[in-house]
């Protein structure tokens, strides 16, 4: 069964080893559309969600990956009859890992004069929605992981080369955690900025 990763990031240092370690094992690039940009300037193939999906990302990127071939790619498993039949009619596969990190919002919010404006425009919900549901699909003992910043590349790189492009439930599981500790910090941040400008 060919095996998928989604790639959608803000930041994109330490983007090609992950590429080359992928490509490596054969996995399909599933990638929004500033990202898809710099995969193929680094020489690797990608599919944009865009096509994936057969729905074009809205102006502004503000819907990108949020659609149900991507989520249902993740959370379902093709394993349980029913799931497997729902997927089959819905042209919906298997999803295998997410990297994925968010619009800088505590950045933005640090500048000196920002606006309400350009502070919720900074505002990921695409991201927090796609690094939640890898989360929950890998707790659920789906074959999923999710990454959520370049320092995890290494580590991850590292396992899959010595397990033959495997990782192991554990490592998935604490990715998971990693990965609903992140959200939880940026909703946080999100939560204090919105209190400082309600008490200001």
């Amino acid at each position: 069964m060919s095996r998928r990763a989604l790639i959608s990031v803000y930041d994109k240092s330490g983007l090609e080893a992950l590429l080359r370690c992928l490509s490596g094992f054969g996995f399909e690039i599933i990638a929004s559309g500033g990202t898809a940009q710099r995969i193929e300037e680094f020489g690797y193939r990608c599919i944009e969600t865009s096509t994936f999906t057969g729905f074009p990302e809205s102006p502004s990127g503000l819907v990108k990956t949020l659609h149900p071939k991507i989520h249902g790619g993740l959370l379902l498993d093709p394993n349980k009859p029913e799931q497997q039949e729902y997927m089959h009619l819905q042209g919906i596969v298997p999803i295998h890992l997410v990297t994925a990190n968010l619009y800088p919002f505590e950045t933005v919010v640090a500048e000196k004069g920002v606006t309400v404006d350009r502070a919720v425009k900074s505002i990921d919900i695409g991201g927090s929605a796609l690094i939640r549901a890898a989360a929950k699909a890998a707790l659920l003992n789906r074959p999923v992981s999710v990454l959520i910043h370049p320092d995890q590349y290494r580590s991850f790189i590292e396992e899959m080369e010595k397990n033959r492009g495997e990782i192991s439930e554990k490592t998935r599981r604490r990715l998971a955690g990693e990965a609903f500790a992140f959200t939880a910090r940026y909703d946080s941040a999100i939560k204090d900025y919105l209190s400082r400008i309600g008490d200001a």
